[in-house]
């Protein structure tokens, strides 16, 4: 069973925990498919439609995503192997194997690999992602660096 960190609030957060619990707790799904690369994560879409979509991402050592949010879609990752930490702006927390992480419309975070080893997660967004605004922090405050269209991943 998962050990799920942040509260599920809603039926909709709880279907995208199910969703990657479920992808993550089943390896013959998505193995295969995974690819690593030393010039950034490797990420493909596993699934689409109009209320969700689902992603797996690889992470090497020292690949994060930088501060971002979601354009206003909830979400859920799963760690499927390795290790991960998410920072958002009241802490930092390791994420490991078996753990789901969920998060409302409005959340702010940053995930990277800070192991020694290579890590897979899942991750799953409803609505679908159209866009996601990237941050820095200047003086303890959030400042958009950028907004990236879904077709710009």
């Amino acid at each position: 069973m998962a050990n799920t960190i942040a509260p599920v609030r809603d039926t909709v957060a709880g279907a995208l925990a199910a969703t990657v619990t479920e992808l993550a707790e089943n390896p013959g799904a998505w193995l295969p498919r995974v690819r690593l690369s030393p010039a950034g994560r490797w990420y493909e879409r596993l699934h689409h439609d109009g209320d969700r979509e689902i992603w797996l991402i690889s992470w090497l050592p020292g690949q994060s995503t930088g501060l971002h949010d979601h354009g206003g879609s909830r979400g859920a990752f799963a760690v499927a192997l390795g290790g991960l930490q998410e920072r958002d702006l009241g802490a930092v927390r390791d994420v490991g194997p078996g753990t789901v992480r969920t998060f409302g419309a409005d959340y702010v975070h940053e995930v990277r690999n800070v192991s020694a080893a290579p890590a897979v997660s899942v991750h799953a967004y409803s609505p679908p992602l159209a866009t996601m605004n990237r941050y820095d922090l200047a003086d303890g405050r959030l400042v958009r660096l950028a907004t990236e269209d879904a077709g710009q991943w």
